[in-house]
């Protein structure tokens, strides 16, 4: 092995070696453990959510692959239909063309050749995370197989009744001309305008003939063109007697009704709210309440359509609605404007306005859908991790509206419906399909739905469409249900439970058994990461590092404002002032592990990162050191020659063992940061800090049974560590296994394939007495390392220690544990001081053991007496606590009996070492004199 870790070297090598020879396939074996990748957009790059989630994955996988589970991590992309689209149509924008110019045909020739030569960059950043799904089955959500599954849905759910075309209210971006999702729609409160205007009633006879109005307020003047009523609560007393009459419309020439309905509410704006059903969602609804008008008085551009009236038509929305206000003004119907904080919707793509909007549009009918889904999640068919996240679920899903399953792009699944000239719809596979089925020649014309379907809605079909369906394959019954669907929490209703729907519809089963939710990535001070903010890391950068200026660049490209460009780079600077350090692939998943409680957002901070690389470098000197100790060297594998484990060699299996059975239940219970946390106490603290300095002892002893038992151990618990640590550092482990391998007498050409290690000791009481032995040697090393550090004594410094007090256990683990003192404490002697006056010492406890170094050339008595008089002070003030509690009479008499015992041999432990330091500054005090 190299003398220094250099990551850079190594994880290329592997991962082509890995994917080359197959270990990434199912291996077979007695049960299945699939998981399914959440497709990744064909056009995206590795972000930190990306990186955070699949990292996650990838331990599962591993971690049962190695467990003997026949594991497949199905892998693909999906083609993201707008951001697709979006990305060729800057291409020829900037050949100074235009998809129309193309034609639908040529320009989806262009988008599956920018596919072919540019797409897929994310599956080629996911090799650099380590990541193992089995690319030989990698799919994409619009390839052959996987399009006739999406077309075979749309063809049952139509057939069946549950999918069908109608006008409804959408979310409609202007700029890119489609209907988009409601998770495509980003919805931040931006500074706006509270305008009041009022609208004439119409007279009525009894009304004594006097002028009256209503006012209503609006954040959108426009929309008032297209208004159906106005809506008052029915127990607002101010209202109560006008609904039922009407009011005119003003500008429009309309009369429309005042109308009660429970949704208003009376403390906003004037308490009387303009009802506008054709473009607003919950206007929608209550005019679907109250049998109201719809009037779609803007066109797919988000200018003023036919509807209005003429002198606004071809207007632009927002010049509209400064035309309408000032008109409004003049006729005396402004009644005032107030600044207003609200909620604005904009495209995620086109970062334009978004316009609720009644089109034609396919829906499906997700009410009757969702109840198989929501039992399958009552009944615990499938579980939820956190539990918590089933609220949510139930929330959204008993609430559910019908879904728009429609966009108006050329790239994606197209609709397979076909329509005459009379507009008659047909349904089916294609259009000669449909010909036969409905007796149709070729003398009556059919032409396509131009639409394609929402990317959801083919996505939804992930689980099962990626195995096959709708043929009934060998992969399909093999590896569906999947065991578990990693995911963040804000697509449980847009893709979780759209998979759960359609899966249990069209499979009769569910796609998953577990929904593990993770939290959201966001940086060190709990921001979420975002390229306005410019804290945005990317996990390439982290593998690889990246210098100042390339990172500055990096924040700031494509930003408009100088200002906020500027602000970015100081905050840069600041934060990062040499650039970011290369720190590894193992570092950054080791770093994603620790973070990963439980259904908690991840604040990600750099100085974690680090202390991961230093981690990483800490196994490659252990193993460094195991190997110049066991190379070449008898290492007990010749099971006639006898082996002398010790205590530490007890000690070290037994706790491999304990880390290893609690790394199970870790697992089981999707506890990444517990796994990883066990693992680094373990290599760490116990194998690298304790144990190999305890095997120093035997590796110098002149019995080779002993220095064979240690060698043994040595290599043993390092080879198990390393296949135990390795669905979380594959590389690092990897490298390091092929070198400890051969001493361990493995097989195999890698670790990937290797058993994950299993607690299989049985000397149980052995290993419980050799656990007590070496807790209690580290008292024994701390106390004296106390004394050193307080009194600045050199560490390398041997020092003779007295030993005095003490149990009659404590004597025979100083007899039997004296050489393993001697090296871990840096000892030089070490006697028991029976008769007489000690000489003037520092002095350290383990227990009710004192342990004494002479002052006499090692340390200067006036600092240890200043040392011993604060240590006297805490114990004073220890004692005074515990008498304190036990002189009141109601502790006493209403804690149960054990603690009250428990308390007053605290008191007498205290009196005693208070007694002993006492008489050790006392001591001193003379020597001082």
């Amino acid at each position: 092995m190299d003398k220094t870790f250099s990551p850079a070297d190594i994880e290329a090598r592997w991962y082509e070696r890995w994917e080359q020879s197959g270990c990434f396939a199912p291996q077979g074996g007695e049960e299945p453990y699939s998981i399914m990748i959440p497709p990744p957009n064909v056009t995206g790059s590795l972000h930190m959510g990306h990186g955070f989630q699949d990292a996650l994955i990838d331990a599962l996988i591993r971690y049962h692959r190695m467990a003997g589970f026949d594991t497949l991590w199905q892998v693909g992309t999906d083609h993201a239909g707008i951001a697709t689209q979006m990305v060729v149509e800057r291409q020829l924008a900037a050949e100074g063309k235009d998809r129309h110019e193309l034609g639908r045909e040529r320009f989806i020739e262009r988008v599956w050749e920018w596919k072919k030569h540019s797409g897929g960059r994310i599956t080629q950043q996911l090799r650099r995370l380590g990541a193992s799904p089995d690319w030989s089955r990698e799919r994409f959500t619009m390839d052959e197989g996987f399009s006739r599954a999406v077309q075979e849905t749309f063809v049952r759910l139509y057939r069946e009744g549950l999918l069908y075309r109608g006008q409804r209210l959408v979310n409609w971006d202007p700029a890119l001309h489609t209907a988009i999702s409601d998770l495509e729609v980003l919805s931040e409160e931006e500074d706006g305008k509270l305008w009041h205007f009022r609208y004439p009633l119409v007279p009525v006879e009894g009304d004594g003939g006097e002028p009256g109005h209503v006012t209503v307020a609006t954040t959108r003047p426009e929309t008032m063109l297209g208004d159906s009523a106005v809506a008052v609560h029915p127990e607002d007393e101010r209202y109560r007697h006008l609904v039922g009459r009407e009011v005119e419309l003003p500008l429009c020439g309309r009369r429309i009704p005042i109308i009660a309905d429970d949704y208003v509410d009376p403390e906003f704006g004037t308490g009387c709210v303009k009802i506008t059903p054709a473009h607003d969602f919950n206007d929608y609804e209550m005019g679907q309440r109250h049998d109201l008008a719809l009037i779609n008085i803007l066109t797919a551009e988000a200018t003023i359509s036919d509807a209005a009236p003429e002198f606004y038509r071809g207007m632009d929305r927002f010049a509209a609605r400064e035309r309408i206000v000032a008109d409004l003004d003049k006729l005396g119907l402004l009644a005032g404007v107030e600044n207003h904080r609200l909620k604005v919707p904009r495209g995620d793509r086109s970062g334009v306005v978004i316009e609720p909007f009644l089109t034609q549009q396919w829906f499906v009918d997700a009410a009757t859908l969702a109840k198989p889904a929501i039992h399958a999640v009552e009944s615990g068919q499938i579980e939820f991790v956190p539990k918590q996240w089933e609220n949510t679920y139930f929330a959204w899903m008993r609430d559910i509206k019908d879904w728009c399953i429609s966009r108006q792009l050329w790239w994606g699944h197209r609709i397979p419906a076909w329509y005459d000239a009379e507009g008659r719809v047909y349904v089916g596979h294609d259009e000669g399909s449909i010909r036969a089925e409905h007796g149709l020649d070729d003398s009556v014309p059919l032409h396509q739905d131009e639409d394609v379907l929402d990317t959801w809605f083919s996505s939804a079909l992930w689980t099962f469409g990626t195995l096959g369906w709708p043929e009934e394959t060998a992969d399909l019954s093999r590896y569906h249900p999947s065991a578990v669907l990693v995911t963040g929490f804000d697509i449980i209703f847009f893709w979780v439970a759209r998979m759960i729907m359609m899966t249990l519809h069209l499979r009769g089963e569910v796609p998953f058994r577990t929904v593990y939710v993770h939290g959201l990535v966001r940086d060190g001070e709990g921001q979420k990461m975002s390229k306005s903010k410019g804290n945005v890391l990317d996990p390439i950068d982290l593998i690889d590092g990246i210098e100042l200026p390339a990172l500055i660049e990096k924040r700031t490209s494509g930003l408009l404002q100088p200002q906020q460009a500027e602000r970015i780079r100081e905050a840069t600077e600041r934060q990062f002032p040499a650039g970011i350090d290369s720190y590894g692939t193992d570092a950054l998943r080791f770093t994603f592990y620790s973070l990963a409680s439980t259904g908690r957002d991840i604040k990600f901070d750099i100085g974690r990162i680090e202390g991961f690389r230093n981690f990483c470098n800490k196994i490659w000197n252990a193993a460094r050191f195991v190997l110049m100790n066991c190379e070449g060297e008898d290492c007990g594998q010749n099971e006639s020659l006898p082996r002398h484990p010790g205590t530490a060699e007890h000690w070290i299996e037994g706790r491999l063992d304990a880390m290893l059975m609690d790394i199970e239940r870790a697992m089981r219970d999707y506890r990444f940061d517990r796994a990883s946390q066990l693992l680094y106490d373990f290599i760490w603290n116990e194998y690298c800090d304790w144990y190999l300095e305890l095997s120093k002892v035997a590796l110098r002893s002149d019995d080779p049974s002993r220095q064979r038992a240690v060698r043994y151990t040595l290599i043993r618990v390092l080879e198990k560590s390393l296949r135990a640590m390795h669905p979380f550092m594959p590389f690092i482990t990897e490298e390091v296994w092929q070198s400890v391998a051969p001493l361990a007498d493995c097989t195999g050409d890698c670790i990937v394939l290797q058993k994950y290690p299993r607690a299989e000791r049985g000397d149980a009481a052995k290993d419980s007495a050799a656990h007590d032995d070496i807790e209690w040697l580290k008292r024994f090393a701390f106390a004296v390392r106390t004394i050193r550090g307080e009194m600045e004594i050199p560490p390398g410094k041997r020092l003779p220690v007295l030993l005095r007090g003490g149990e009659d256990r404590d004597r025979q683990r100083v007899g039997e544990l004296a050489s393993y003192l001697l090296q871990i404490a840096s000892l030089e002697t070490i006697e028991w001081h029976t008769d007489g006056e000690a000489p003037a010492a520092a002095t350290g406890l383990c227990g009710d053991l004192e342990i004494l170094v002479p002052l006499a050339d090692v340390i200067d008595p006036v600092a240890e007496v200043a040392r011993l008089s604060k240590e006297i002070d805490k114990a004073e003030r220890e004692l005074k606590r515990l008498a304190g509690k036990l002189d009141n009479a109601n502790f006493v008499a209403r804690a149960p009996a054990e603690v009250v015992e428990r308390e007053r041999e605290k008191l007498s432990m205290q009196t005693a070492a208070l007694e002993r330091l006492q008489s050790q500054r006392d001591r001193l005090d003379s020597l001082v004199a």
